[in-house]
């Protein structure tokens, strides 16, 4: 029991779900990057309630990047806790193979959103670029090359 006019501080805790994409071509990845922060992460965003990991990765390219993209193979899932200078934030991301197929490593890509960036990263400099959430740094490699991917089903259609 909580006194009255207090919440169970666990029941104010949520876990945000993130659809994310492995856009590698010619050797090289496309990361995105918070201007004014030191890490990066892989491009896509928040799933929101009622859509699919994958319509989710698709809008959220097609928002900032203003391409369309094919959402592959299911990679697998990584958790990631961190502090955002606020409190802590948990969240779950799902890791997809993803085609954009307009855009091209040899040429910068432009975000449509002002607070975020994207750049091109050589896959055997990818340690020097603060990939987050950590762990990705050593399963992305290995997600990658192991046919079939994960296992993955969704009761949710577009």
């Amino acid at each position: 029991m909580y006194p009255v006019g207090e919440e169970n501080p666990v029941m104010k805790r949520t876990v945000e779900v993130l659809a994310r994409g492995v856009c590698l071509l010619k050797g090289y990845l496309l990361l995105c990057h918070t201007k004014g922060k030191h890490n990066t992460y892989l491009p896509g965003g928040h799933v929101e309630h009622g859509e699919s990991a994958v319509h989710a990765l698709v809008r959220e390219v097609r928002e900032e990047l203003g391409q369309p993209s094919r959402v592959r193979r299911f990679l697998g899932a990584m958790e990631h806790a961190f502090g955002d200078g606020k409190g802590r934030v948990a969240e779950i991301n799902l890791i997809f193979e993803l085609d954009i197929p307009k855009i091209n490593p040899l040429k910068p890509v432009q975000s449509r959103e002002d607070y975020i960036e994207f750049m091109w990263v050589p896959v055997r400099a990818l340690h020097q670029y603060h990939l987050e959430p950590e762990p990705l740094r050593r399963c992305l490699c290995r997600w990658m090359c192991k046919r079939g991917g994960a296992p993955w089903a969704s009761t949710i259609t577009p």
